[in-house]
């Protein structure tokens, strides 16, 4: 069931359009007068346009700044793009760098009064009240998930318990002793509790759950679904990452007709990902945010690599400020096989319309006579299948059948017994990519 439509900041969530311009562009000004004169990053970018404070006029003129990119921040890792001293910093988390050094981020305690401001107005809007019990099983520490929701729960009343991630059947001892109402998860971790909570005899009316505020990773319709009927709860998603803040930079309303961008405190472009040339309302393109109310680590024009779309027309819930449609893919997550552009999103959205496999899945890229291959590997939710050989060659034919009719191309699909593929507690491990071992 649909919660009713509550608001956290009404007189800012509904501000006329004009009115949203007008703070955004003093909002601005003034950012652009701090970061000339507390980054000298921005001051040697903001001078090689020409582009100094005294100059700045309008919200337009912010398409005469060059982009920042995550390769910056990396480039000046780890305190170089932050526009206060280190004594100044309350909190310091931190991306997980895969690809080397983390993304370093900090906050200063104004930072994170505003920061839990922005957690709170998107789980009010989720639906969200004080007398909710909420359990976060988001690990804690350098990410910042755990912590952003829980303080933003805690500032609207809510109880919060930070269970943190793993020790799922402890989890679900919680959920059910303590009475939870609502979950902080994956959705690919909710979706691994419901099918322990399964394994040890329970089902959905054995909990309280009615809110599931899900993140972290992607959440396709279809999975959405999964876990509203394994649960029994109203499922939302929200939008953000550590170098804005971390989560609260956008959420889905009760409507869940796209992500409401807190436009009071960010500034929201889309662009095309190959050219970083802007894009009107409705294309889709790469996400670009400018931040406004950073006091710590101030970002201008900073590609996320995420795409989506921009919708400014005022929604059912009576918001006002700027919806983004929700986020599968990323620009650096599309594979190129075989000359043929393949987004994960697209291979989760066919296997999850079929019943006899389960929504756990993994890609694996590998290359033979150096052309690159897709194998997608799921599991059968009924393990006896694996003895019935016509009826499991039936089931691998139309799951490869459907797969090619949306990708346009073949892809091998290989059927594995039920729990095969590994969980875990954080975001799911869906792409194995093998392709530097070539076979001939």
């Amino acid at each position: 069931m649909r919660p009713e439509v509550r608001f956290y900041q009404k007189e800012l969530e509904t501000m006329p359009r004009d009115q949203i311009r007008e703070l955004q562009l003093t909002k601005l000004k003034k950012l652009i007068a701090y970061v000339y004169e507390r980054v000298p990053f921005y001051k040697e970018r903001l001078d090689s346009v020409g582009m100094t404070p005294e100059k700045f006029k309008s919200l337009d003129d912010l398409k005469e700044i060059p982009y920042t990119t995550k390769e910056d921040i990396r480039d000046h890792y780890p305190f170089g793009l932050f526009a206060v001293p280190t004594g100044d910093l309350v909190r310091i988390h931190a991306s997980s760098g895969t690809t080397g050094k983390p993304t370093v981020v900090g906050y200063t305690k104004g930072d994170l009064d505003t920061w839990s401001d922005l957690v709170a107005r998107l789980a009010v809007a989720a639906g969200a009240t004080e007398q909710d019990i909420a359990q976060i099983c988001f690990g804690y520490g350098l990410f910042t998930g755990a912590l952003g929701l829980h303080y933003g729960l805690e500032k609207i009343g809510a109880t919060v318990i930070p269970a943190s991630s793993g020790n799922t059947e402890k989890q679900l001892m919680l959920m059910q002793d303590l009475g939870t109402s609502l979950i902080v998860a994956t959705p690919s971790y909710a979706l691994y509790m419901s099918e322990v909570a399964r394994d040890l005899g329970k089902t959905k009316d054995d909990f309280k759950i009615r809110l599931g505020l899900l993140g972290s990773e992607g959440c396709t319709p279809e999975m959405r679904e999964k876990l509203e009927e394994a649960w029994g709860m109203f499922v939302t998603d929200n939008y953000g990452m550590s170098e804005l803040f971390g989560p609260g930079v956008a959420g889905e309303c009760v409507f869940r007709c796209g992500h409401h961008i807190a436009e009071d405190h960010y500034i929201p472009e889309v662009i095309d990902p190959k050219t970083g040339e802007s894009l009107n309302e409705g294309e889709k393109g790469e996400l670009v945010f400018t931040t406004l109310s950073k006091e710590a680590f101030p970002l201008l024009r900073y590609r996320t690599r995420d795409l989506s779309t921009l919708d400014y027309s005022p929604c059912a819930c009576g918001r006002t400020m700027a919806r983004m449609a929700k986020v599968n893919d990323r620009a650096d997550n599309m594979l190129k096989i075989k000359g043929v552009n393949v987004f994960p999103s697209q291979i989760e959205s066919v296997l999850l319309t079929i019943e006899q496999i389960s929504p756990n899945y993994q890609i694996v890229l590998t290359s033979k006579n150096y052309m690159d291959q897709l194998e997608v590997r799921v599991e059968v939710i009924d393990s006896t299948l694996l003895e019935r050989f016509a009826e499991l060659e039936a089931l691998q034919q139309n799951v490869r059948h459907k797969l090619h009719t949306v990708l346009g191309i073949d892809a091998k699909v290989t059927l594995l017994s039920p729990r095969s593929i590994e969980r875990t507690a954080g975001k799911a491990k869906r792409i194995v990519d093998q392709r530097g071992k070539n076979t001939i």
